[in-house]
């Protein structure tokens, strides 16, 4: 589970050196880190999660479903209440976990948003894939029918990818990458409205151009939808 975590250790000088110190309690590992939200001009909680660690582990940390692999982390939230998830791998493999609740009350550091489809709709209009068109919906510059190719840093940044879709009725969706095999979500149910996709290490290594470079394709079983955009917020 920690093969990630500590091949970032090793090639990342600035990591906690856990060196040979054996392993410590998890209410040791509580008492040396810190998971705060920064507060509003009101006194509320703000919606930015910084998250850290004095502990002699190796840490990951889960904040809103996105993972972070070192002993410092710090993201911007959407309005809510979250548990932040640790888990922290010691000297001698022990590995320990610990939640942390947060609530933010009130945006002090707004997301921004980023497209990678639909930011000028006149160039990048609406569109209705077909049923079983693998092309549609395919994120490829030269083999897709709308859709342009991910940058790398989007996928190896494991980004959220937002659909902006309307018109749903019925949406019955296939997640894959181009060249038909992997599937990474199957008969995925999308509304009216923003839904979610997280790119995973897995699609990110299959489908970047730095990776094997198979592009990332959604194809629908069934029903109709219109695309209006995709980006991700940060």
């Amino acid at each position: 589970m920690f093969v990630a975590i500590c091949a970032y250790a090793a090639c990342d000088p600035g990591h906690e050196d856990i060196g040979n110190a054996g392993h410590i309690s998890v209410d040791e590992l509580k008492a040396k880190t810190s998971v705060t939200v920064d507060k509003a001009p009101s006194g509320a909680n703000g919606n930015v999660v910084t998250c850290s660690t004095s502990a002699a582990v190796n840490a990951k940390w889960d904040i809103g479903g996105k993972e972070y692999v070192g002993n410092y982390a710090w993201k911007k939230m959407k309005l809510g209440d979250y548990t932040v998830k640790m888990t922290a791998l010691c000297a001698d493999g022990t590995v320990l976990t610990a939640d942390f609740p947060i609530s933010c009350q009130e945006i002090t550091n707004a997301l921004e948003r980023f497209y990678i489809y639909g930011g000028d709709p006149a160039a990048e209009p609406p569109f209705q894939p077909g049923a079983w068109d693998a092309a549609a919906m395919r994120f490829s510059s030269t083999e897709g029918a709308h859709l342009p190719t991910i940058p790398d840093d989007v996928y190896f940044g494991l980004k959220t990818l937002i659909f902006d879709i309307s018109d749903a009725d019925g949406v019955d969706m296939k997640v894959m990458n181009g060249w038909w095999s992997n599937t990474y979500y199957d008969h995925v149910v999308w509304t009216d409205g923003p839904n979610e996709l997280q790119i995973t290490e897995t699609m990110a290594n299959e489908c970047a151009k730095g990776g094997e470079g198979r592009d990332l394709d959604l194809m629908l079983y069934g029903g109709t939808m219109t695309l209006n955009a995709v980006y991700y917020e940060e």
